[in-house]
C-alpha cells in the first residue's frame, strides 16, 4: 500500500518466490510506482500485498540492497536509491524466456487489438489529446512512452474491466518493454518501424476506422514479439 492506495501487484507463484518478489519490485520502481527517495512499504505490508512470508520478502529486500536499488535503514525502514532504470535491466539476471515471450504476447494478440478497434470506435476528443501527446513521446524510444501510449489506448476504449485485466499484466507487459528497448536502441531501423506502427495506429484511432485499428495494433505486437524471440535466440546461444 502506498498513500492510502493500493497498487496493482500480480500474487507469486511458489517457486522462486523471492526472487519475483524482486522482479516485481523492481518494475514497480521502473513505471515510477515507487520513486527515488520514497520508502518502500513495511515488510509486513509487502507480505500481505504479495501473499507471501516474511522471509521471502526479507530475501527480495536483500537482493535489491545487494545490487544498490535500495538501502535499508536500521529502525527506519527501506528506502528507494537514486539510480538509472537503465541499470536495472543489466542488474537483471533472469532474461525472459521464449515461451514466457510466446505466451505473454498470445494474450497480448487476444486483447489490444480489440481494445485499438474500441477505441477507435469510442474515443473521446480529450482521449485523442492525450493519444497524440502520448504519441510524441515515443519518438523519444523509451520504453515508458512506449508503455504509456498503449496505456492512453486502454483507456479510450471505455472498459473499465479491460482496464482493470490489462493492469493485472501490466507488469510483465513492462518488463518485455525494459528487454525489447534495450535491444532495439542501437537498431536504428527497428525504431523507426516502431515509429511507424505506432503512428499508424493513432491515425486510424483518430480517423476512427476500427478495422485499420485492429489490424495496426495486431501487425505492430507481431513485429515486436518477433524482434524480441529473435534478440532472446542470440542471447542464449
Amino acid at each position: 500500500m502506498k498513500g492510502g492506495v493500493i497498487v496493482n501487484v500480480e500474487r507469486i507463484a511458489r517457486k522462486k518466490i523471492s526472487e519475483s518478489i524482486e522482479e516485481q519490485i523492481e518494475g514497480m520502481i521502473a513505471s515510477g510506482q515507487f520513486k527515488p527517495g520514497e520508502k518502500l512499504p513495511s515488510v509486513r505490508e509487502l507480505c500481505t500485498l504479495f501473499g507471501v512470508g516474511r522471509s521471502s520478502v526479507r530475501d527480495a529486500i536483500t537482493a535489491l540492497k545487494g545490487k544498490g536499488i535500495v538501502d535499508v535503514k536500521q529502525g527506519e525502514g527501506t528506502f528507494i536509491c537514486q539510480f538509472d532504470s537503465s541499470r536495472m535491466f543489466q542488474y537483471t539476471m533472469l532474461l525472459p524466456s521464449e515461451e514466457d515471450v510466446r505466451e505473454l504476447f498470445q494474450v497480448r494478440k487476444m486483447l489490444e487489438p480489440g481494445i485499438a478497434e474500441m477505441a477507435a470506435k469510442n474515443r473521446s476528443p480529450e482521449d485523442l489529446k492525450k493519444l497524440k501527446l502520448a504519441l510524441s513521446k515515443t519518438f523519444e524510444n523509451d520504453w515508458e512512452a512506449d508503455y504509456h501510449f498503449h496505456q492512453v489506448i486502454v483507456h479510450a476504449a471505455g472498459n473499465k474491466m479491460l482496464t482493470q485485466f490489462i493492469q493485472f499484466i501490466s507488469t510483465k507487459m513492462q518488463k518485455a518493454m525494459i528487454d525489447f528497448y534495450q535491444y532495439i536502441q542501437p537498431h536504428e531501423a527497428f525504431l523507426k518501424e516502431i515509429a511507424s506502427h505506432h503512428y499508424h495506429i493513432y491515425e486510424s484511432i483518430k480517423q476512427s476506422n476500427s478495422k485499420d485499428a485492429y489490424i495496426h495494433m495486431l501487425n505492430h505486437l507481431e513485429l515486436v514479439e518477433n524482434i524480441l524471440q529473435t534478440s532472446l535466440a542470440r542471447i542464449q546461444r
